[in-house]
C-alpha cells in the first residue's frame, strides 16, 4: 500500500531527525514489552493456572515495575535540573 504524500513527507522528516526517531522507537519498544509482559504473560498464566495465579503474577509484576518507575523518575528529574542549569 503506497504512502500518501503527506505521510511520506512526515516519514522523511522523522528520518532526518534521528534523535526523535530513536526516542520514538524506544517508546514503541517499551510499550510493546509492557503489553507482552502484562497482556500475553498474565493471559497465559490465567489460562494455564487460573485466576488466583494470574492475580499473584500481576502483583509480582507491579512490585517489579515500581523500582523501574522510580529510576525513570530520577532520570527525568535529573534531566529537568540539567536543562534548567544550562545556559542557552
Amino acid at each position: 500500500m503506497p504512502l500518501s504524500e503527506t505521510s511520506r513527507l512526515k516519514h522523511l522528516n522523522l528520518m532526518r531527525d534521528l534523535r526523535k526517531y530513536a526516542q520514538q522507537t524506544n517508546v514503541r519498544l517499551g510499550v510493546g514489552i509492557f503489553l507482552l509482559l502484562f497482556v500475553v504473560g498474565l493471559g497465559l498464566i490465567w489460562i494455564i493456572y487460573g485466576g488466583g495465579a494470574a492475580l499473584a503474577g500481576l502483583l509480582c509484576l507491579l512490585a517489579a515495575l515500581l523500582p523501574i518507575l522510580l529510576i525513570f523518575a530520577v532520570f527525568i528529574f535529573m534531566e529537568w535540573i540539567l536543562k534548567r542549569a544550562r545556559p542557552d
